[in-house]
């Protein structure tokens, strides 16, 4: 005879009861093991309707008021004869579960499972269960709670989706990411600041050092994929191994003035800094470092996002290169030689030597065996003063096909032997490329006290338009003299002919 009072506690408890017989379940787990089943887990794994055949088996015999509110049900018939709509889906999961510990003989299980309202509201329950005293052998009576647990869950996967978005944010982002521990660097700064160091800037000047110390105190966290992609790096483990290879020669100093933003209080910040990857190609990237919301006080989480600009940085180059430099002999430009000479004027440097040149029957060249071979033409003779130029010297293409050569404070002789040395070598490049001639006109001067580089340069063009209207009235009158010795040169005139 059930007591009144455990009656009434059963029907008023605040979370749903369940009152169930089992033992319908013992008489297939006794089949099952005279027939030789030791895994139960497994068994039931391999064909589901083995969990369906149990669940046919639990009778239902009571319920609490609360459950019948929680699944929205009228009275006990309504609800035990919709108890399909209840129990579905992944419900059969976590019913193994259930079954597995009964198996083993324990009276007590739990699990989580999944269930639904009559109306198709589904629930997250945290299931309990227990067998009733004096029941352990037959199963014939146990007691379940279902407890409510939709908010709960529901906030934990909430949680669980945004950290798989934030993971997968992170992880496949197409930009470099490291998440890194900065909270010993600044527990240095602190320590200095704490020492009475105003200064920062001035204390890194006086000790370098307490940069590489800084550097040396930065754990890395966490990198990303498109990192490994940009280092070059098999997996994070090599890459965290060699981030000296990373971080090297000049990204010392672009981290001091990292690490001064930090001083002055600025906790985001950006800059454009070299790293390499683990080849050795340079990289070029836009650094962007932000100490993440929360950890303002000890800068134990940060962010840095590393932006390749490799590309960007290589165009600028090649578009600050086309500004300076000849195309086609790959000398600088005209652009550049005036600028050069005008660096020279303000400068107190002297002497200076100049040498102006101009190609001989060029144009015949491109008129005959056409453009092709005039630029060929112009190329050699551009080859022909690489070789011959070293810094500071410079050349440059200055016209069609006129060049010079810029000699800051070389003296007369240092001329004299750069007009030997081009010589030489175009003696070399004519042995070479034997079908053609390259045939020089050739002026030069060096300055004089007080004299501008303007006049300078004038002088030198007279040499050579002197030698040029020289060179054009022997080929006129088919005289040979300039050709038989190669040159013709005279050091007071500052003009010679070179074929």
């Amino acid at each position: 005879m059930i007591d009144p009072d455990e009656a009434k506690t059963f029907d008023l408890a605040p979370i749903a009861m369940w009152i169930e017989d089992f033992s319908g379940v013992r008489i297939i787990f006794d089949r099952w093991k005279s027939e030789g089943v030791t895994d139960i887990r497994s068994y039931l794994n391999q064909d589901k309707s083995r969990v369906e055949a149990c669940s046919r088996q639990i009778k239902v015999l009571k319920v609490n008021r609360r459950t019948l509110d929680l699944f929205e049900a009228h009275d006990f018939d309504h609800l035990v004869e919709n108890l399909d709509l209840v129990f579905r889906d992944d419900m059969l999961e976590s019913h193994i579960n259930e079954l597995s510990q009964l198996w083993e003989g324990k009276t007590e299980f739990s699990s989580n499972a999944v269930n639904y309202t009559l109306s198709g509201r589904r629930l997250d329950i945290q299931l309990r269960g227990s067998v009733l005293p004096g029941y352990e052998e037959t199963l014939g009576k146990l007691l379940l709670t279902t407890e409510d647990v939709t908010e709960k869950e529901m906030a934990r996967r909430n949680e669980e989706e945004s950290r798989l978005y934030a993971e997968g944010i992170f992880e496949h982002s197409p930009v470099s990411l490291w998440v890194e521990d900065f909270s010993r660097v600044k527990a240095l700064l602190d320590d200095i600041r704490g020492r009475g160091i105003v200064d920062f800037r001035v204390f890194t000047d006086v000790h370098p050092e307490f940069v590489t110390q800084c550097m040396s105190e930065i754990r890395v966290i966490d990198v990303n994929k498109a990192t490994l992609n940009l280092f070059c790096a098999p997996d994070k483990h090599t890459l965290l191994q060699r981030l000296g290879d990373v971080f090297r020669d000049s990204m010392e100093q672009h981290f001091r003035e990292q690490l001064i933003e930090l001083w002055d209080g600025n906790l985001f910040h950006h800059r454009e800094v070299v790293n390499y990857a683990l080849d050795g190609t340079e990289r070029f990237v836009l650094l962007q470092f932000s100490v993440l919301p929360g950890h303002e006080s000890d800068w134990s989480l940060v962010q840095v996002a590393l932006t390749d600009i490799t590309a960007r940085k290589k165009a600028e180059a090649y578009l600050e290169y086309l500004g300076k430099h000849d195309v086609l002999t790959k000398l600088h430009n005209r652009a550049f030689y005036m600028d050069e000479l005008n660096r020279l004027q303000r400068k107190s440097l002297r002497p200076v030597s100049v040498l102006i040149m101009d190609l001989n029957g060029l144009k015949e060249i491109n008129d005959h065996l056409g453009h092709d071979a005039g630029d060929k033409l112009l190329q050699r003779f551009g080859e022909v003063l690489t070789e011959a130029v070293a810094v500071p010297n410079h050349a440059a293409r200055i016209g069609g096909d006129e060049f010079a050569l810029l000699m800051p404070g070389a003296d007369e002789a240092a001329a004299i032997a750069m007009v030997a040395t081009v010589e030489k070598l175009l003696h070399i490049n004519n042995q070479y490329y034997s079908a053609v001639t390259l045939s020089v006109s050739l002026g030069w001067a060096t300055s004089t006290e007080g004299e501008t580089m303007e006049a300078l340069v004038k002088r030198a063009d007279v040499g050579l338009y002197k030698q040029k209207r020289a060179y054009y009235a022997a080929k006129a009158a088919g005289s040979q003299a300039t050709a038989t010795s190669g040159r013709m040169f005279d050091r007071l005139d500052g003009h010679v002919v070179i074929r």
